[in-house]
Protein backbone atom coordinates (compact mmCIF):
# COMPACT_ATOMS: atom_id res chain seq x y z
CA UNK A 1 0.00 0.00 0.00
CA UNK A 2 1.30 3.43 -0.99
CA UNK A 3 0.29 6.33 1.24
CA UNK A 4 0.72 9.99 0.34
CA UNK A 5 2.18 12.27 3.02
CA UNK A 6 3.17 15.87 2.28
CA UNK A 7 4.17 15.37 -1.32
CA UNK A 8 5.77 11.93 -1.00
CA UNK A 9 4.55 8.34 -1.25
CA UNK A 10 5.62 5.81 1.36
CA UNK A 11 4.79 2.29 2.43
CA UNK A 12 2.08 1.72 5.04
CA UNK A 13 4.56 0.81 7.78
CA UNK A 14 6.54 4.01 7.12
CA UNK A 15 3.51 6.32 7.11
CA UNK A 16 3.91 8.41 10.26
CA UNK A 17 3.05 11.84 11.60
CA UNK A 18 4.69 13.62 14.54
CA UNK A 19 3.35 13.21 18.08
CA UNK A 20 3.43 17.02 18.16
CA UNK A 21 1.02 17.26 15.24
CA UNK A 22 -2.06 19.23 16.33
CA UNK A 23 -4.26 16.66 14.63
CA UNK A 24 -2.92 14.06 17.07
CA UNK A 25 -2.82 16.31 20.13
CA UNK A 26 -6.13 18.13 19.72
CA UNK A 27 -8.07 16.73 16.78
CA UNK A 28 -7.16 19.98 15.06
CA UNK A 29 -7.82 19.22 11.42
CA UNK A 30 -10.32 18.14 8.82
CA UNK A 31 -10.95 15.13 6.61
CA UNK A 32 -12.98 13.73 3.74
CA UNK A 33 -14.07 10.18 3.04
CA UNK A 34 -14.31 9.65 -0.71
CA UNK A 35 -15.24 6.66 -2.86
CA UNK A 36 -14.00 5.40 -6.20
CA UNK A 37 -16.15 3.16 -8.35
CA UNK A 38 -15.06 1.35 -11.47
CA UNK A 39 -11.87 3.39 -11.79
CA UNK A 40 -13.58 6.75 -11.32
CA UNK A 41 -13.60 8.93 -8.19
CA UNK A 42 -17.14 9.78 -7.14
CA UNK A 43 -18.05 13.46 -6.83
CA UNK A 44 -14.46 14.48 -6.19
CA UNK A 45 -15.11 18.17 -6.81
CA UNK A 46 -17.91 18.18 -4.23
CA UNK A 47 -15.68 16.58 -1.62
CA UNK A 48 -12.86 19.03 -2.28
CA UNK A 49 -15.24 21.97 -2.11
CA UNK A 50 -16.42 20.78 1.29
CA UNK A 51 -12.81 20.30 2.38
CA UNK A 52 -12.03 23.88 1.37
CA UNK A 53 -15.08 25.19 3.22
CA UNK A 54 -14.15 23.23 6.36
CA UNK A 55 -10.58 24.57 6.18
CA UNK A 56 -11.80 28.17 5.91
CA UNK A 57 -14.16 27.66 8.84
CA UNK A 58 -11.36 26.59 11.20
CA UNK A 59 -8.74 29.07 9.90
CA UNK A 60 -6.67 26.28 8.37
CA UNK A 61 -4.59 27.07 5.30
CA UNK A 62 -4.48 24.11 2.96
CA UNK A 63 -0.90 23.13 2.08
CA UNK A 64 -1.68 22.83 -1.64
CA UNK A 65 -4.12 24.36 -4.11
CA UNK A 66 -7.28 22.31 -4.55
CA UNK A 67 -6.24 21.22 -8.06
CA UNK A 68 -2.97 19.81 -6.71
CA UNK A 69 -4.80 17.96 -3.94
CA UNK A 70 -7.05 16.48 -6.62
CA UNK A 71 -4.01 15.27 -8.56
CA UNK A 72 -2.52 13.74 -5.41
CA UNK A 73 -5.76 11.83 -4.73
CA UNK A 74 -5.88 10.46 -8.27
CA UNK A 75 -2.24 9.43 -8.12
CA UNK A 76 -2.73 7.69 -4.75
CA UNK A 77 -5.56 5.57 -6.16
CA UNK A 78 -3.58 4.84 -9.32
CA UNK A 79 -0.40 3.78 -7.49
CA UNK A 80 -2.44 1.37 -5.38
CA UNK A 81 -3.95 -0.10 -8.54
CA UNK A 82 -7.49 0.27 -7.21
CA UNK A 83 -10.70 0.57 -9.20
CA UNK A 84 -13.12 0.42 -6.29
CA UNK A 85 -11.74 2.18 -3.25
CA UNK A 86 -12.37 4.19 -0.13
CA UNK A 87 -10.13 7.24 0.06
CA UNK A 88 -9.36 9.05 3.30
CA UNK A 89 -8.03 12.59 2.84
CA UNK A 90 -6.76 14.24 6.03
CA UNK A 91 -5.39 17.73 6.64
CA UNK A 92 -4.08 18.63 10.09
CA UNK A 93 -2.83 21.93 11.49
CA UNK A 94 0.65 20.46 11.43
CA UNK A 95 3.46 20.25 13.96
CA UNK A 96 3.30 22.66 16.89
CA UNK A 97 3.98 22.48 20.61
CA UNK A 98 1.92 21.28 23.57
CA UNK A 99 -0.10 24.50 23.69
CA UNK A 100 -3.28 25.50 21.88
CA UNK A 101 -1.85 28.42 19.94
CA UNK A 102 -2.17 27.58 16.24
CA UNK A 103 0.51 30.15 15.42
CA UNK A 104 3.05 27.71 16.88
CA UNK A 105 2.39 25.31 13.98
CA UNK A 106 5.02 27.08 11.92
CA UNK A 107 5.69 24.35 9.37
CA UNK A 108 2.23 24.51 7.84
CA UNK A 109 -0.46 21.90 7.50
CA UNK A 110 0.12 18.17 7.17
CA UNK A 111 -1.75 16.39 4.36
CA UNK A 112 -2.03 12.65 3.91
CA UNK A 113 -4.11 10.39 1.69
CA UNK A 114 -4.96 6.71 2.17
CA UNK A 115 -6.67 4.61 -0.51
CA UNK A 116 -7.94 1.16 0.42
CA UNK A 117 -10.94 -1.13 0.04
CA UNK A 118 -13.99 -0.85 2.28
CA UNK A 119 -17.15 -2.81 2.99
CA UNK A 120 -19.01 -1.00 5.73
CA UNK A 121 -21.97 -3.38 5.70
CA UNK A 122 -22.28 -6.87 4.16
CA UNK A 123 -24.53 -7.01 1.09
CA UNK A 124 -27.25 -8.84 3.05
CA UNK A 125 -27.88 -5.68 5.10
CA UNK A 126 -28.95 -3.83 1.95
CA UNK A 127 -31.85 -6.26 1.70
CA UNK A 128 -32.77 -6.78 5.33
CA UNK A 129 -31.80 -3.29 6.61
CA UNK A 130 -30.22 -1.92 9.77
CA UNK A 131 -31.31 -1.66 13.38
CA UNK A 132 -30.98 1.83 14.87
CA UNK A 133 -31.21 3.32 18.35
CA UNK A 134 -31.48 6.90 19.54
CA UNK A 135 -28.27 7.99 21.25
CA UNK A 136 -28.17 9.76 24.59
CA UNK A 137 -25.54 12.05 23.06
CA UNK A 138 -26.91 15.27 21.58
CA UNK A 139 -25.67 16.81 18.37
CA UNK A 140 -23.47 19.88 18.71
CA UNK A 141 -25.37 23.14 18.39
CA UNK A 142 -24.91 25.58 15.53
CA UNK A 143 -23.45 28.04 18.04
CA UNK A 144 -20.58 25.59 18.62
CA UNK A 145 -18.16 24.11 16.08
CA UNK A 146 -20.87 23.27 13.58
CA UNK A 147 -21.28 19.65 12.42
CA UNK A 148 -21.00 21.16 8.94
CA UNK A 149 -17.24 21.21 9.51
CA UNK A 150 -15.91 17.70 8.93
CA UNK A 151 -13.31 17.93 11.67
CA UNK A 152 -11.02 15.25 13.08
CA UNK A 153 -12.85 15.41 16.41
CA UNK A 154 -15.37 12.57 16.02
CA UNK A 155 -15.54 11.56 19.67
CA UNK A 156 -19.29 12.20 19.99
CA UNK A 157 -19.92 10.13 16.87
CA UNK A 158 -17.72 7.32 18.15
CA UNK A 159 -19.47 7.24 21.53
CA UNK A 160 -22.89 7.30 19.86
CA UNK A 161 -21.88 4.35 17.67
CA UNK A 162 -20.64 2.55 20.81
CA UNK A 163 -24.10 2.96 22.34
CA UNK A 164 -25.61 1.41 19.21
CA UNK A 165 -23.20 -1.51 19.35
CA UNK A 166 -23.97 -2.10 23.03
CA UNK A 167 -27.68 -2.19 22.15
CA UNK A 168 -27.15 -4.69 19.34
CA UNK A 169 -27.80 -2.05 16.67
CA UNK A 170 -25.72 -0.95 13.69
CA UNK A 171 -26.29 2.83 13.85
CA UNK A 172 -27.24 5.57 16.31
CA UNK A 173 -29.51 8.56 15.75
CA UNK A 174 -28.43 11.88 17.22
CA UNK A 175 -31.03 14.46 18.29
CA UNK A 176 -30.18 18.15 18.50
CA UNK A 177 -30.73 20.50 21.43
CA UNK A 178 -34.40 21.02 20.49
CA UNK A 179 -35.09 17.28 20.35
CA UNK A 180 -35.32 17.14 16.57
CA UNK A 181 -33.61 14.41 14.57
CA UNK A 182 -30.23 15.59 13.29
CA UNK A 183 -28.28 12.74 11.72
CA UNK A 184 -26.75 9.39 12.56
CA UNK A 185 -23.27 8.79 13.93
CA UNK A 186 -21.87 8.34 10.42
CA UNK A 187 -24.78 8.92 8.04
CA UNK A 188 -27.56 11.29 7.05
CA UNK A 189 -31.11 10.06 7.62
CA UNK A 190 -34.34 10.17 5.58
CA UNK A 191 -37.85 8.83 6.07
CA UNK A 192 -40.70 8.12 3.66
CA UNK A 193 -44.38 8.62 4.47
CA UNK A 194 -47.26 8.35 1.99
CA UNK A 195 -44.88 8.57 -0.97
CA UNK A 196 -43.11 11.69 0.30
CA UNK A 197 -39.47 11.78 1.42
CA UNK A 198 -38.28 13.89 4.36
CA UNK A 199 -34.83 14.69 5.74
CA UNK A 200 -33.49 17.13 8.37
CA UNK A 201 -32.37 20.55 7.08
CA UNK A 202 -28.91 22.01 7.63
CA UNK A 203 -30.36 24.04 10.53
CA UNK A 204 -30.92 20.74 12.39
CA UNK A 205 -27.15 20.47 12.79
CA UNK A 206 -26.04 18.07 10.09
CA UNK A 207 -23.04 17.46 7.92
CA UNK A 208 -24.32 18.11 4.41
CA UNK A 209 -23.39 14.76 2.94
CA UNK A 210 -22.24 14.37 -0.64
CA UNK A 211 -24.22 11.12 -0.92
CA UNK A 212 -27.21 12.88 0.68
CA UNK A 213 -27.17 15.51 -2.05
CA UNK A 214 -26.85 12.91 -4.82
CA UNK A 215 -29.78 10.89 -3.45
CA UNK A 216 -31.92 14.04 -3.28
CA UNK A 217 -31.08 14.71 -6.94
CA UNK A 218 -31.81 11.12 -7.98
CA UNK A 219 -35.09 11.08 -6.05
CA UNK A 220 -36.28 14.08 -8.04
CA UNK A 221 -34.87 13.05 -11.42
CA UNK A 222 -35.58 9.30 -11.37
CA UNK A 223 -38.61 8.96 -9.09
CA UNK A 224 -40.25 12.35 -9.51
CA UNK A 225 -40.17 12.90 -5.74
CA UNK A 226 -38.74 16.15 -4.38
CA UNK A 227 -37.22 15.60 -0.95
CA UNK A 228 -38.68 17.84 1.76
CA UNK A 229 -36.18 19.28 4.25
CA UNK A 230 -37.81 19.98 7.59
CA UNK A 231 -37.32 19.51 11.32
CA UNK A 232 -39.03 16.49 12.84
CA UNK A 233 -38.96 14.48 16.10
CA UNK A 234 -37.90 10.83 16.24
CA UNK A 235 -41.55 9.83 16.62
CA UNK A 236 -42.05 10.64 12.92
CA UNK A 237 -39.50 7.93 12.18
CA UNK A 238 -41.44 5.38 14.22
CA UNK A 239 -44.54 5.87 12.05
CA UNK A 240 -42.69 6.04 8.73
CA UNK A 241 -43.33 3.69 5.84
CA UNK A 242 -39.59 3.50 5.18
CA UNK A 243 -36.39 4.90 6.68
CA UNK A 244 -33.04 4.99 4.95
CA UNK A 245 -29.55 6.32 5.58
CA UNK A 246 -26.98 7.78 3.20
CA UNK A 247 -23.22 8.14 3.50
CA UNK A 248 -19.98 7.63 1.61
CA UNK A 249 -19.34 4.30 3.30
CA UNK A 250 -22.93 3.10 3.65
CA UNK A 251 -24.12 4.50 0.29
CA UNK A 252 -27.94 4.06 0.58
CA UNK A 253 -29.25 1.57 3.14
CA UNK A 254 -32.55 0.99 4.91
CA UNK A 255 -33.25 1.38 8.61
CA UNK A 256 -35.88 -1.21 9.54
CA UNK A 257 -35.99 -1.08 13.33
CA UNK A 258 -35.61 1.98 15.57
CA UNK A 259 -35.66 1.93 19.37
CA UNK A 260 -37.45 -1.42 19.29
CA UNK A 261 -40.09 -0.28 16.78
CA UNK A 262 -40.35 -2.08 13.46
CA UNK A 263 -40.41 0.38 10.56
CA UNK A 264 -42.87 -0.38 7.77
CA UNK A 265 -42.75 -4.08 6.95
CA UNK A 266 -39.40 -4.56 8.69
CA UNK A 267 -37.32 -4.84 5.51
CA UNK A 268 -35.91 -2.61 2.83
CA UNK A 269 -38.93 -0.88 1.28
CA UNK A 270 -39.76 -0.35 -2.43
CA UNK A 271 -38.71 3.30 -2.71
CA UNK A 272 -35.47 2.68 -0.84
CA UNK A 273 -34.75 -0.25 -3.16
CA UNK A 274 -35.23 2.00 -6.17
CA UNK A 275 -32.88 4.61 -4.71
CA UNK A 276 -30.22 1.97 -4.00
CA UNK A 277 -30.47 0.80 -7.60
CA UNK A 278 -30.33 4.29 -9.10
CA UNK A 279 -27.47 5.33 -6.82
CA UNK A 280 -25.35 2.31 -7.72
CA UNK A 281 -25.96 2.82 -11.42
CA UNK A 282 -25.03 6.47 -11.14
CA UNK A 283 -21.96 5.88 -8.94
CA UNK A 284 -20.57 3.26 -11.33
CA UNK A 285 -20.99 5.40 -14.43
CA UNK A 286 -19.76 8.86 -13.37
CA UNK A 287 -16.80 10.47 -11.66
CA UNK A 288 -13.26 11.70 -12.16
CA UNK A 289 -11.29 9.10 -14.17
CA UNK A 290 -8.15 7.70 -12.55
CA UNK A 291 -6.46 5.66 -15.24
CA UNK A 292 -7.62 7.62 -18.28
CA UNK A 293 -6.02 10.69 -16.68
CA UNK A 294 -2.72 8.86 -16.36
CA UNK A 295 -2.85 7.77 -20.02
CA UNK A 296 -3.56 11.32 -21.15
CA UNK A 297 -0.28 12.46 -19.61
Amino acid sequence: MKIYIDGKFCEKEDAKVSVFDHGVLYGDGIFEGIRAYNGRIFRLEDHLQRLDESARAILLKLPLPIKDIEKAIIETVRLNNLKDAYIRLVVTRGIGDLGLDMRKCKGGATLFIIADKIELYPEEFYEKGLTLVTSTIRQKGLDQVTPGVKSLNYLANILARAEATAAGAQEAILLNATGHVSECSGDNIFYIKDGRIFTPPTSAGILVGVTRNVVMELSHEKLGIKVIERNFPRYDLYGADEVFLTGTGAEVIAGVKIDGRVIGKGACGPITKQLIKHFREYANSTGTPVYETAKAK
